[in-house]
Formats: C-alpha cells, structure tokens, sequence
C-alpha cells in the first residue's frame, strides 16, 4: 500500500528525516514509535504532501506520489488526522468532518459521512455543535472521523492518544482497532507503546530522523 524509500526531508535549511526506509502493507497496522522532536510528524506530513521531500521515493498503492498534490493524495484514498487536530472552531462537526469531502468535490460525500458516523456514533450525536464547544477527547473523535472521510486505504494518525483522557483514550483505541473490518491501512505514531501495543502488526522506531525496523 506505501512504500519510502530513502525519503529525505527537510524543514528550511535543517535536515529533519534521513533515509527513511519503510513498508506499509494492505490492511496492515503500522505503528511509528519515538520521542517528541523525533520526526514523527515530519514523516506524516511528508507522506501527506504537506512537506516536500528533497530525496527518495514515495509510492501508494504501486504509484509513485512525486508531483501530487495533498489533495490529489486525500482524493485517492489517504486521510490525515494531526497531532494538534486542526478543528475549524467557527465550523459544526458536521461541516469540519466534511471538510475533506468539499474539498476533493466527492461525489459520495453523503455515503462516507453515514459510513463514518456508523464507526464513530458519538460524533453524529453533537454534529450541530462547533468546534471551539468541544473538549480536547471530543475533538480527537471529530478529528479521526475527518480523516476517515477521504482516508479509504490509508490513514494516518499522528499521535492520537496524546493529552487525551484514559476512557476516550480507550474508546479511541476501540475505534481503530474495528478499522481492520474495512480493510484500511494504519500509520500511527506514538511516544511509546501504552496505548497501541495490541493494535499494531509492525512497529518501526524514529531517532533523530532515522527510522528502523522494530
């Protein structure tokens, strides 16, 4: 499903990844371990197009991701949910889950919000509230159910758990792990394993922008 190879990337003039060296499979739930200022987010952002890469090779689904857009990335199936959730406040759940779906003009925008709100109930239930009226654990949920929207085959979720209470912490965790039902693949990142020990197949580990195997 995503294959790096070699992925460099920088922020400005400073070297943050080196070398990146990773393998996603269909269906599989890959967990991206390290401590905060790692390159982590770095990582997501470059496989979602919102940094580029200076080396290396990305591909998704056999296709190679030079030269696409973030959009274009969203529209074949990749969803991102970031660390700081990114909510619209002035927006209703409703409007920021379908945010991804205006964007890339979906035409099933309507299918994948009731499919969305079947995994995640808790968010149809305060779909007319606005964002800055959420908690921080409310606002994760919202920020997953975003994600799932154009996240298809693959989402990425950067730091999920993090600043989040232990029941949401574990409902969210339950979430995730009934996405294998659909097929979908998981990138997930984390500072250590607490919470997605029984949830990932693989785990790669980031050090100062260097990633390994287990």
């Amino acid at each position: 499903m995503l294959e790096i190879s070699g992925l460099d990337v920088s922020i400005g003039s400073v070297g943050i990844l080196r070398g990146v060296e990773m393998q996603v499979a269909e269906g599989q739930f890959v967990g991206l371990i390290g401590r905060n200022g790692a390159g982590k987010t770095t990582l997501m952002r470059a496989i979602m197009g919102i940094l580029p890469a200076r080396a290396g090779t990305m591909r998704f689904a056999g296709r190679s991701l030079a030269g696409v857009p973030t959009h274009g990335r969203a529209r074949a199936g990749m969803g991102y949910m970031p660390e700081d959730r990114r909510l619209v406040p002035t927006l209703t759940v409703e409007e920021n889950v379908l945010l991804p779906a205006w964007a890339g003009a979906r035409a099933d925008a309507a299918t994948r919000l009731e499919s969305v709100y079947r995994m995640i109930p808790e968010v149809e239930t305060f779909r007319a509230r606005k964002g800055l009226q959420l908690s921080g654990g409310q606002q994760k949920l919202v920020a997953l159910a975003r994600a799932l929207v154009s996240g298809t085959r693959l989402l990425l979720l950067d730091e999920p758990f993090e600043g989040v209470a232990p029941v949401l912490a574990r409902r969210l965790a339950e979430v995730i792990a009934g996405l294998r039902q659909a097929g979908v693949s998981i990138v997930l990142t984390e500072s250590d394993l607490s919470h997605s020990r029984d949830l990932l197949d693989t785990v790669y580990r980031i050090d100062r922008g260097q990633v390994r195997a287990g």
